[in-house]
Formats: structure tokens, sequence, C-alpha cells
């Protein structure tokens, strides 16, 4: 049995560009409250407890590298100015860190979104794949309409949602159909 040829594996490559290959949403506790897999093949396969699994070892990681910013230096106020301003006597602070947004391997790339709430979106992506965040933005966009709009959903638990369901894959199915 022989090794697949350069042209080979370039072909193999191609037919992986720009290409979705799962989303999976964390609550703010670290739980996993949604999963799928859009490209068979892309991807191996893992079991869900696997997927529970990723998913707390993400939200720690995502943790602590929040706290992992560079301290700044943060220009002190001036204790003798007169200025009565609204900003006067304030010490400005820093931003906080968005924490892990991007892990990129040979074969991958997570991009994380993180929304104000805590929840947390990933989106397993072909390293080739183009605006990335434009994708999960829209995903997050789908998300507000049909999952919160949902008066039967709970906040923090499994998203079952058909509409929801529907919608996505139909919008991975165009990305993955480019």
């Amino acid at each position: 049995m022989s090794s697949p040829s350069a042209s080979e594996k370039l072909t193999k490559l191609s037919n992986f560009s720009s290409t979705v290959f799962a989303l999976v949403v964390i609550n703010k506790a670290g739980g996993l409250i949604y999963n799928r897999t859009f490209h068979e093949g892309g991807l191996n396969k893992i079991s869900t407890n696997d997927y529970l699994i990723l998913a707390g070892t993400f939200h720690g990681v995502h943790a602590i590298t929040t706290r992992l910013n560079p301290v700044k230096n943060v220009p002190q106020a001036d204790k003798t100015s007169t200025n009565t301003g609204a900003g006067a006597g304030m010490i400005s602070r820093p931003e906080p860190s968005s924490g892990l947004e991007v892990l990129e391997s040979e074969n991958f790339r997570l991009q994380c979104f993180n929304t104000m709430t805590g929840t947390k979106f990933l989106l397993f992506t072909d390293t080739t794949q183009a605006n990335v965040d434009v994708t999960i933005r829209r995903v997050y966009e789908m998300y507000s309409d049909y999952v919160m709009k949902n008066p039967f959903y709970q906040l923090e638990m499994p998203i079952r949602c058909d509409i929801f369901d529907r919608k996505l894959s139909s919008y991975i199915r165009e990305i993955n159909n480019r």
C-alpha cells in the first residue's frame, strides 16, 4: 500500500477549504448546551462525553486566560489638578482581557465568541475559512432570534429548538457550498 501523492493530498485539502466543521455552545457555568457537526469527515467523531469534557475544559482555560493579560502602566490622576469635568479625578482602568479567542492547529481553527452573558460559541472551521468572526456573529444572531425569543426555552439549559436547527443548517450549508 503506497502513501498518497502530493496531488492527492492537495485534492483532499481542497475539499475542506472554507468549511465549517462544528458548533459548540457553552453556558456561563461551563456546561455544554449545544453541539452540532456540519461536515462529516472533517473532524474525527467524538462522543457526547468528550464534548462535555471539551466544554468544561475550554471554559476553565478561557477563565484563566482572561486573567493572564499583561499589566499596562495606567497614568495616575494628578491630585493637585483643579479639573472639575466629568472625568476629573477618575483613574482609568484598562479593558478586561477577552480571554482565549482563537486556537489554531494544522487541521482546524477554533474561534470563540463570548457573549455579554458569558455564553460561549465555539466554531470549528478549516484553517483557510475567511470571515469566521462574521459567521460566528450571524450564528449568535440566530441564537438570539430563535432560541432566546422562544418562550419555552429555559436559560442555561440544552438548546432544543427546531427552527434554530433548520436556520443554522441552512446557513452553514450555504457557507460550506461556496
